[in-house]
């Protein structure tokens, strides 16, 4: 009997099914191989497979059953032709343009993205000759006008860290592919529960499988998502090469957190819709960063790109006369809270508060992060499964109490 599965099934389906075929023991969940060789039959079979003339795993630096597995679901959801796993988002991202850019190439990308990715891009690469550009993230007229006979790659992340700014995909891979450029998407946010950004043009899909692919805060683990002609021609090599693949454990972490990422995301986006709406009203917050709220800017392109949801991930400004105060007042609200988790991560079930100005993007200069509309009185949330009437409560202590 074939245990092949059939055609047209639906993306939760395949978060469930999606895998490599079971080994000899019919195991029904993925096996999980901690090896860090296989035997090989004879010499002759070892020779074809190191010389990739014959498929068999030689090496878990170059690939392992269990990261393959991680690899075809992540591929499933994201409906591209294949991906390959990492050793964490950031490692995705230095796979992608280590395989993609050299020494005189350009790049843009948005100014709005992570404050890693900025300094790896903007700083790191510019010691070996790469080019870089980073333009506000909603105005495309500022990608178009950024491009030169130099670039090579357009990069977005939408939603952004922290601020929920979206780019039209759509719009941005018409600009990218009439320019003979290739588009990536940071698809951290959103997940392909609520985004598949290669359905809207998109070239490669980039992803953090620490955050709510693995959805419980576990592991670390990233992806690139793409067509073979880029995965495997050009980036498999250099990860066999330069040793950032993903652990056999911690893919397998991943790819049990895939199962249920699409009920997570439903109730975590409803979590964070309720507590945005919550927040928009109290008086001491300013402004709410939240894609579902009828109030956010690209509110229309957001229910129209994001499957009908705003995510799991809000902002809001603490209402404060200075950026001094701004600080003070953010982080009473950051230390009143004994619910949530004060930490820098997201996509996690528990939910998680930062003040990014200081952590996730603490590493930018005060130049960069006012470019970017990061002010000292910004708090971000990462809405997780919680009763949301004791995370309105959590938050309240601390606002409420500010004068």
């Amino acid at each position: 009997m074939s245990h092949e599965l059939p055609e047209g099934l639906h993306p939760d389906t395949l978060a469930v099914r999606q895998a490599v075929p079971r080994s000899v023991y019919g195991e029904n969940s993925e096996a999980l191989y901690l090896t860090s060789s296989f035997v090989q039959p004879d010499a002759a079979t070892a020779a074809r497979r190191f010389a990739g003339e014959e498929e068999g795993y030689t090496y878990s630096r170059t690939s392992n059953p269990t990261v393959t597995s991680f690899e075809q679901r992540l591929a499933a959801l994201e409906g591209t032709e294949t991906a390959i796993g990492t050793s964490s988002g950031m490692s995705a991202i230095l796979l992608m343009c280590l395989g993609l850019l050299k020494a005189g190439d350009h790049v843009i990308c948005s100014q709005s993205m992570f404050g890693s990715t900025i300094k790896l891009i903007g700083s790191e690469f510019a010691r070996f000759g790469v080019q870089s550009s980073f333009v506000p993230q909603t105005d495309t007229a500022a990608w178009k006008a950024a491009l030169r006979p130099e670039t090579r790659l357009l990069f977005a992340e939408t939603p952004t860290n922290p601020l929920t700014d979206l780019c039209d995909i759509r719009e941005l891979a018409d600009i990218a592919h009439a320019a003979g450029v290739l588009l990536a998407v940071d698809n951290c946010f959103a997940s392909p529960a609520l985004q598949r950004p290669a359905s809207l043009g998109a070239d490669l899909v980039i992803h953090s499988g620490t955050k709510f692919l693995d959805g419980q805060g576990r592991v670390m683990a990233g992806a690139v998502c793409g067509p073979r002609a880029i995965i495997d021609d050009k980036l498999a090599p250099l990860i066999r090469s330069a040793g950032m693949n993903l652990s056999p454990f911690n893919a397998w972490v991943v790819l049990k957190g895939l199962e249920t990422l699409n009920i997570r995301m439903q109730a975590q986006s409803a979590n964070a819709l309720q507590l945005a709406t919550w927040l928009e009203a109290h008086p001491q917050v300013a402004r709410v960063y939240y894609p579902g709220l009828a109030s956010h800017p690209q509110h229309a392109l957001a229910m129209r790109q994001q499957s009908g949801l705003g995510g799991a991930v809000l902002s809001f400004d603490v209402r404060s006369s200075d950026p001094a105060s701004g600080r003070a007042r953010a982080f009473h609200v950051i230390d009143s809270t004994r619910v949530c988790s004060i930490t820098a991560n997201l996509g996690d079930t528990k939910t998680t508060i930062t003040h990014p100005a200081s952590t996730s993007h603490g590493r930018l200069s005060e130049e960069q992060r006012q470019s970017a509309g990061l002010g000292q009185g910004l708090v971000r949330v990462a809405v997780g499964l919680e009763h949301i009437d004791d995370l309105k409560t959590d938050l309240a202590r601390g606002l409420d109490s500010l004068t």
